[in-house]
């Protein structure tokens, strides 16, 4: 679905949840108790600025006696086959997050990633599949990272392990070029990053990536990944603790300065490697 058509799609999302909200004879602030979010937040999925998510799609539901339609409609408009089922309904949500914090153990984030590093991590994972599916998912990959470029832009905090800036993805040349991709991006104050050393040893996210996502009227959010399958969590308390561990993964890492230094460094060292070969 292109964006011109998903985003008429959600508008007629949101004059739908409008017209069923009045007829039922709740004001937004009278069904945003109901569902569990703010009035304001029921305001913002009418007017389409914002998306539910499904389990606040389920609510409205419930709570308008609507046959499952919203959630229906939530399944269909979030079915974006460039992505994996369990991480389309992020990809909504970096749209309209107002803050960002990622912590990446073994790979740049998707959002930093250049054209060949994400081309070389894409075919890695699948090393049968066509040329024009690599593209595709290349592509998705890049356009997700249009949202660093508007006005409206999240804050955007990575704390990327040394790991990832040491592992040769697609090469040497590829990888100097990311990593000085990465660099730039710091430079131009689109993202902190904080580079947590190798010789720093146990860190509060062993057991892999973290995403933490925070809005400008609706609970904040963790996700975390395996390289199977996702699991996006709202729950206050389980948000929580993963804050306190990003923060503890801030607390072992370089300062923001001398990790610039590092990715540059490292930078430097693959473009040396590339230049022998």
């Amino acid at each position: 679905m292109a964006n011109g058509s998903r985003q008429a799609a959600w508008e007629f999302f949101g004059t739908e949840l409008k017209r069923r909200r009045e007829e039922a004879g709740f004001t937004q602030v009278e069904l945003g108790a109901r569902v569990f979010v703010s009035g304001g937040y029921i305001g913002q999925f009418e007017q389409a600025i914002r998306k539910p998510q499904l389990d606040v799609a389920q609510r409205i539901d419930e709570t308008l006696q609507t046959d499952g339609f919203f959630e229906r409609t939530w399944r269909k408009l979030i079915d974006d086959k460039r992505y994996a089922d369990y991480f389309a309904e992020v990809v909504e949500l970096e749209r309209t997050a107002t803050r960002i914090c990622e912590f990446a153990p073994t790979l740049v984030p998707g959002l930093l990633q250049t054209a060949a590093y994400a081309r070389a991590v894409t075919l890695a994972a699948n090393p049968f599949v066509t040329e024009e599916y690599i593209e595709e998912k290349v592509t998705a990959r890049l356009e997700r990272a249009r949202v660093l470029g508007d006005a409206t832009r999240p804050v955007y905090w990575v704390v990327l392990h040394e790991n990832a800036l040491r592992i040769p993805v697609g090469g040497a040349a590829a990888m100097a070029g990311q990593l000085d991709h990465l660099a730039g991006m710091v430079r131009g104050r689109k993202v902190v990053v904080q580079v947590p050393p190798c010789a720093a040893g146990a860190h509060a996210s062993m057991g892999g990536m973290l995403t933490l996502m925070e809005f400008e009227d609706a609970p904040p959010t963790a996700y975390t990944e395996t390289s199977f399958s996702g699991t996006l969590m709202d729950d206050p308390a389980v948000v929580k603790r993963a804050q306190h561990a990003y923060d503890l993964l801030r607390a072992v890492a370089l300062s923001p300065e001398a990790s610039l230094a590092l990715i540059e460094s490292a930078a430097e060292d693959f473009r040396r490697c590339a230049s022998t070969t």
